[in-house]
């Protein structure tokens, strides 16, 4: 099967069969890397003579192209999922380098040509695009259908012997081919430059951009203004790569149980549960803290917290969690880490949180060294659900995101 199917729809289609019976268009075609049916609507006429144009309503010069021939035409195309329709008309978009290569990734492409007549206004509505190649008129669209084909055609694998052909030639990235020299060396004074006979093969690569460049510039400036804005983005866009890279996220959890007799303190605030209950732990057991500490190591492949505050090491019994968060951050800051945002959800049924989340941030942004504004704080129940549902512990989830210090 072709990999690449051209259905046109054409008043003329010997004209097609000239244009590809030669050179490596017709190897492509032959080879099955491409196929192409030729339609001819005056098959579809509706009338005894075949007519397939009109006067046109209103009245005016010439006649106008009917729409019945048209749309039987192309309801008889087979259609594949991944088409282009595309109308050759004057009035279409001028088209570039860029839609060959765009075309060329489809499974068809539908090509109907208008005439030196016009076409009826509703033919329009069958096309994807309207595409022109120039700022002219010709007697048919036969001319830029042949042009589309040629152009995507030797676009496909298989087509051209070397994928460097493309890659080089005219109009790729904006720039035009560099000029060209084959045997002799010399001929009728012109020698060819010195460059291309050196066997540097990285000279020659930087000798060709140069003359791409300035051939563009003088022949082509509007090409060449493009090619500038584009590598302005070239440079825009690995900036904005290498910002990425210096990027860390990272998730934590933690959570401990409900129990009598122990304080319940959420980012270093201490609340007051309805049945006097707190959260049971070796430090002071606060799990939004302990959820945001265990997101930040994870972030810079440094462990989890158990790592650095062992639950049975007498130094941090009882211990305020927004202390060890301080430790924490000493440590990223050391290997060049700043805190860029934190987002977290706390699922405790009771009591309710609301009233304490503006105090919670307050206090972790200062330890972290971060906008008030850059921390999150949310709270939710677990509907009766699970050990949070049925008030046997509280538990909180954090995600955090980290940036390299630009001294770093």
């Amino acid at each position: 099967m072709s990999k690449l199917r051209f259905d046109v729809v054409s008043l003329f289609p010997e004209v097609f069969e000239k244009f590809f019976n030669h050179g490596l268009i017709k190897k492509a075609f032959e080879e099955k890397i491409a196929s192409i049916h030729i339609h001819n609507p005056r098959n579809h006429a509706i009338d005894n003579y075949r007519k397939v144009d009109d006067e046109p309503y209103g009245g005016g010069a010439g006649m106008v192209l009917k729409p019945e021939p048209y749309f039987s035409v192309f309801d008889q195309i087979p259609k594949l999922n991944k088409k282009r329709i595309l109308l050759m008309t004057p009035q279409g978009r001028k088209i570039s380098q860029s839609d060959f290569s765009r075309w060329s990734k489809e499974d068809q492409l539908i090509l109907i040509c208008g005439s030196y007549e016009g076409f009826d206004e509703r033919i329009r509505s069958l096309a994807d695009e309207e595409i022109s190649i120039g700022d002219f008129v010709l007697t048919g669209g036969e001319i830029p259908a042949i042009t589309v084909i040629n152009g995507v055609v030797r676009l496909l694998p298989g087509t051209l012997g070397s994928a460097e052909s493309l890659e080089e030639e005219s109009h790729n990235e904006f720039l035009l081919e560099h000029p060209q020299y084959t045997r002799p060396a010399e001929f009728r004074g012109v020698k060819v430059p010195d460059v291309l006979l050196s066997g540097n093969h990285k000279l020659i690569r930087e000798w060709r951009q140069k003359q791409r460049e300035i051939r563009t510039k003088s022949r082509r400036p509007d090409l060449f203004e493009l090619w500038k804005l584009d590598q302005l983005s070239f440079i825009k866009r690995s900036s904005l790569l290498k910002t990425e890279v210096n990027l860390r996220i990272g998730n934590g959890y933690d959570m401990h149980r409900l129990v009598s007799g122990r304080p319940l303190i959420l980012g270093g605030v201490e609340l007051s549960h309805p049945e006097g209950l707190g959260l049971d732990g070796h430090s002071d057991a606060d799990v939004l803290t302990h959820a945001i500490m265990d997101a930040i190591l994870g972030a810079l492949s440094l462990g989890d917290i158990g790592k650095y505050f062992p639950p049975d090491d007498p130094k941090w019994k009882n211990a305020d969690s927004l202390i060890l968060l301080g430790h924490v951050m000493e440590l990223i800051e050391k290997k060049g880490w700043q805190i860029q945002n934190i987002d977290s959800v706390i699922v405790a049924e009771r009591p309710k949180l609301k009233p304490y989340i503006d105090l919670m941030k307050e206090k972790i942004s200062k330890k972290v060294g971060v906008n008030i504004d850059d921390v999150g704080v949310k709270a939710t129940t677990n509907e009766k659900l699970g050990a949070e549902g049925r008030e046997e512990g509280i538990c909180c989830h954090a995600v955090v995101l980290m940036k390299r210090n630009e001294k770093s």
